[in-house]
């Protein structure tokens, strides 16, 4: 696979060009990657209308996943999201009310922000089974079902968070034949996901039958922080793919980062070569991770292949707590929260890394704890449209006080950013309660 961005930068580096245009740095070296650094000179093509280097190296990454169409985000997935959204909201059939669109509680932040920008009306979804923390949902077919025969119009699109932060999939294969039987499209936001196509079993989104997903590349392939891919199929409703550049370009900025865009170019180059035994390589050391961690007494939950999710409080011990052990061992996690660590692995982390990390659990010896107080939250009562809420006059009161009062702007916890309570949403005691226990102490009411 060719790196057409990449050359492109490396060439003009070494073309001793006097550059008369942005960045301020000229390619002149101060952190180390400045000749590298471009902006939309010519021959660098243009990320919103692109037809040169940038729709050559989209096009080699949509064959890639198996994709009709990949579009570059170097804002993440945020941007991704909201594109999505809006690519849905433009193609409906009926624009005379609001879009619609079905939802578990765990989305992102970025999807609540969508939904303010575009005036998205959201059926939430509460999973027969009871989800098993505020970042899981659990959702199936068959949830999905009943809450698309519970509105009162067909809806617009159905979205679901998978995989979600905890490591748990949703049945995207199920909820996919169920919404092609109704004509609904599926989003996926599969942030965590990127790798998903190249395990031995193919479990990507587009693969199992969403119309369009996110991937964020930087989570879990070797790409800078902000890298990531749209990806639409080849059976999602006609003009998705024509419109989603105009659509993302409403949302991003007009000076994309091209040292992001040229790790997404070189990572296609990788995952073509060596990643996918570099990758199965990765799964089966993570298994015998997680098995040793079993040994040593502790529980983890999840099923995600390359995640692993330690029950903390089962052990007698905070996740938090365990966290900060953890760290006195040189071993970051991703998240930790009351009752939870999360930890993250792909092909670059190192035996050096698994050992640190086994060696600092075996030290620690878990006692008989409690079960995981995961916190489901309550069926929302909405009270006003989420964007009318969140665009509302509003003031900050102390979480103690706010009982009974609107939710002005959603309130979600850093990581992992998903919402505890929406704007528009009465904000109950048991809201309260979740909010303290993330240490959410100030909220804006209306």
């Amino acid at each position: 696979m060719s790196t057409p961005i990449f050359d492109f930068a490396k060439r003009y580096a070494e073309s001793g060009t006097a550059r008369f245009h942005m960045p301020g740095h000229k390619g002149r070296k101060l952190h180390g990657l400045e000749k590298y650094d471009l902006t939309e000179i010519r021959g660098a093509d243009y990320l919103f209308g692109a037809e040169g280097v940038i729709a050559e190296s989209e096009a080699r990454t949509a064959a890639l996943f198996g994709a009709a169409k990949t579009l570059y985000s170097t804002e993440g997935s945020s941007l991704c999201i909201k594109t999505m959204l809006a690519v849905v909201s433009r193609c409906r059939p009926d624009h005379s009310r609001p879009p619609l669109i079905i939802a578990p509680r765990n989305v992102h932040k970025a999807f609540i922000n969508a939904c303010i920008l575009l005036d998205i009306e959201v059926k939430w979804v509460y999973p027969a089974v009871k989800s098993t923390s505020l970042c899981s949902s659990g959702v199936t077919a068959a949830d999905t079902e009943k809450a698309v025969s519970e509105c009162d119009r067909r809806p617009d699109g159905v979205y679901v968070t998978s995989p979600d932060y905890l490591g748990f999939m949703a049945d995207i294969g199920g909820i996919s034949r169920f919404c092609k039987g109704r004509g609904i499209p599926l989003i996926v936001d599969n942030a965590h996901g990127a790798y998903l196509r190249f395990l031995e079993e193919d479990r990507h989104p587009i693969t199992l039958g969403a119309d369009m997903c996110c991937d964020s590349a930087h989570k879990t392939l070797p790409c800078y922080t902000g890298g990531a891919l749209m990806h639409i199929s080849h059976s999602a409703p006609e003009g998705f793919a024509a419109c989603a550049k105009l659509m993302m370009s409403m949302f991003a900025s007009t000076s994309p980062s091209y040292l992001i865009m040229e790790s997404l170019d070189l990572c296609g180059d990788y995952l073509e070569k060596d990643y996918r035994q570099a990758l199965a390589e990765t799964v089966s050391r993570t298994a015998l991770c997680r098995e040793r961690l079993a040994g040593y007494g502790w529980k983890t939950v999840g099923d995600e292949k390359c995640k692993l999710t330690i029950a903390a409080v089962r052990g007698g011990i905070s996740g938090d707590e365990l966290g900060d052990i953890l760290r006195s061992h040189s071993v970051e996690p991703e998240y930790t929260d009351p009752d939870l660590v999360v930890l993250m692995t792909t092909p670059f982390n190192t035996e050096e890394d698994y050992l640190k990390l086994e060696n600092a659990m075996a030290s620690v010896k878990p006692k008989q704890g409690a079960p995981a107080r995961f916190d489901e939250i309550p069926e929302a009562k909405v009270v006003m449209p989420i964007r009318q809420a969140a665009l509302a006059p509003c003031r900050e009161v102390d979480v103690d006080e706010a009982e009974g009062a609107v939710c002005g702007m959603t309130v979600t916890s850093c990581q992992p950013s998903v919402p505890v309570v929406v704007s528009g949403e009465e904000i109950t005691p048991e809201i309260i309660k979740i909010l303290k226990r993330y240490g959410i102490f100030r909220i804006s009411v209306l």
